[in-house]
């Protein structure tokens, strides 16, 4: 599926996803990434969910986002509650979503100056 939003070139959005990957401002990334409104971060070290612990979550601390948004591939799961306590107790909001509804989320977050994350789960 294709999505379309206007908005200021620099900002970072989501053009389309499939099972296989997802576009970022019609930019091909078929493993997982992390999206903001300025940049896509590709150091983002998780494959499978099965694999997230802790440390996965806390990557997203400094970046002090309002909401976090998880894209959990084509069907929503939900990570258990002491791997991202660090980020509620910061008052960070963590919604997990299927990805189509995470990339969806975060463009409409985006666009109304929100400052979302979206943490893009594409497992190979």
């Amino acid at each position: 599926m294709k999505l379309h939003l206007a908005g200021p070139a620099d900002i970072k959005l989501f053009t389309g996803y499939a099972e296989d990957h997802v576009l970022v401002n019609k930019e091909r990334f078929e493993g997982s990434i992390v999206v903001i409104a300025g940049e896509v971060l590709s150091d983002w070290p998780v494959a499978r969910f099965e694999d997230l612990d802790e440390a996965h979550f806390d990557y997203f601390l400094e970046m002090r986002p309002e909401v976090l948004l998880f894209g959990t591939g084509n069907t929503q799961r939900f990570a258990h509650p002491r791997l991202y306590r660090k980020l509620t107790e910061a008052g960070i909001g963590v919604e997990f979503m299927d990805t189509p509804a995470a990339c969806r989320t975060y463009n409409i977050l985006v666009a109304e100056d929100r400052k979302a994350v979206a943490a893009i789960l594409i497992s190979k």
